[in-house]
């Protein structure tokens, strides 16, 4: 076999720094990525939170549901539930869209103050989610089940052994640390595109438009399969006892 000639060697080495250069590239702005997630989400849970008792109204004004309580979602037909769900994941999405367009202008300099916005888009609108479906967040469980829902929007598993040895505020802080891990691999990924500031308003429009729909599908179904599981729990809890079987009398 013919040994390589100096130009061969010369593009071969070349490549090779350009790789290096990409890694070292995408390991600094996961970095920075992940760090901005983690500050937008925990934003998200200390200020950016919905109000169950304004959205309970939106439930019965602009969607016409016939509920005086949350409790009232359990009386509803599961696609009247899923018709929200969704139009609700719609609403999110133009949202972040608009939002990615606007600091899409500025390429990978407004990549962070964006994740930071789309973070609390992300998550009000998981919060949404979980109010439709029959959880509210009141209580310190009900704010850890509705991360263990954004963990699994992100495709993140939870052991329910770490919820139960944990306090909230430190559970919470160590769930959006995972989340954060998990989701900066994808956005550096698919956020690559940013750095052309040209192409990058488009682009940030339609990344963040993708992200809430992926992370609110994944939410929606998280939250309706506990629903349905309530729902046949409490069905099953109302079911009259089985009737004892009597034997017919012999006649011997």
């Amino acid at each position: 076999m013919a040994p390589a000639g100096p130009d061969s060697i010369l593009r071969d080495t070349e490549l090779r720094l350009k790789r290096v250069a990409g890694a070292d590239s995408k390991s600094w702005l996961r970095t920075r990525v992940e760090k901005a997630l983690i500050k937008g989400m925990t934003r998200a849970y200390s200020t950016v939170q919905v109000d169950p008792g304004k959205f309970l109204l939106q439930l019965r004004a602009a969607y016409r549901l016939p509920i005086s309580g949350y409790h009232g979602v359990y009386s509803l037909e599961i696609g009247e539930l899923d018709v929200v769900a969704d139009d609700v994941i719609r609403s999110g999405m133009k949202l972040a869209a608009a939002e990615g367009a606007g600091f899409g202008m500025g390429g990978l300099i407004t990549i962070l103050p964006d994740l930071g916005i789309l973070s609390a888009i992300t998550i009000r609108t998981i919060q949404k989610l979980s109010l439709i479906y029959g959880f509210q967040f009141n209580t310190d469980n009900e704010i850890a089940e509705l991360w263990i829902a954004a963990a699994s929007a992100a495709g993140v598993d939870i052991s329910r052994e770490l919820l139960e040895k944990e306090v909230v505020n430190k559970f919470v802080p160590r769930v959006i640390q995972r989340i954060a891990a998990r989701a900066s691999t994808e956005v550096v990924e698919k956020w690559a595109g940013r750095m052309i500031p040209l192409v990058s308003s488009a682009l940030g429009a339609g990344l963040n438009y993708w992200f809430v729909r992926a992370w609110g599908e994944r939410a929606k179904a998280h939250f309706r399969e506990r629903h349905l599981k309530l729902r046949g729990e409490a069905a099953q809890a109302a079911l009259p006892p089985p009737m004892p079987l009597i034997l017919p009398r012999s006649n011997s």
